[in-house]
């Protein structure tokens, strides 16, 4: 009898190992525009490609201008000048600015809810130079 409790164990402590992957992913970004961490001249829309389609209610984005050139102590600031729209059966989010990005570093921060209805959230850093 301790052996089949011993087998009963050690399927159920085995049984998330089990799950398809796509059951276990959470969202995330897997690919940008512009792209982690590179450098372009001018950016005038910003676009996050998700894993997995969103509701988009449930995902925010929003940029923040976290360094800016000549200037040592720039603290951060928001950038708040864009619409979002979504494409790609809710896989790709775009933020369409209304002006062209100024030369600094910036990081878009999200957050979203996949099909699993986790909240994940996550940064992509681009510079304009």
């Amino acid at each position: 009898m301790k052996i089949a409790s011993l087998f009963a164990a050690l399927a159920i402590a085995a049984s998330p190992l089990a799950l398809p992957a796509t059951a276990l992913a959470h969202t995330k970004v897997v690919a940008s525009t512009p792209a982690e961490g590179t450098t372009v001249a001018s950016a005038r829309t910003v676009s996050l490609t998700f894993s997995e389609a969103l509701l988009p209610p449930t995902a925010a984005a929003s940029i923040v201008m976290t360094a800016m050139p000549g200037m040592a102590n720039h603290g951060e600031m928001a950038i708040r000048n864009f619409k979002t729209a979504w494409s790609n059966d809710n896989k790709t989010m775009t933020l369409n600015l209304a002006k062209p990005l100024p030369k600094g570093t910036y990081e878009v921060r999200w957050q979203a809810a996949g099909a699993d209805g986790h909240r994940m959230k996550g940064t992509v850093t681009f510079i304009i130079g």
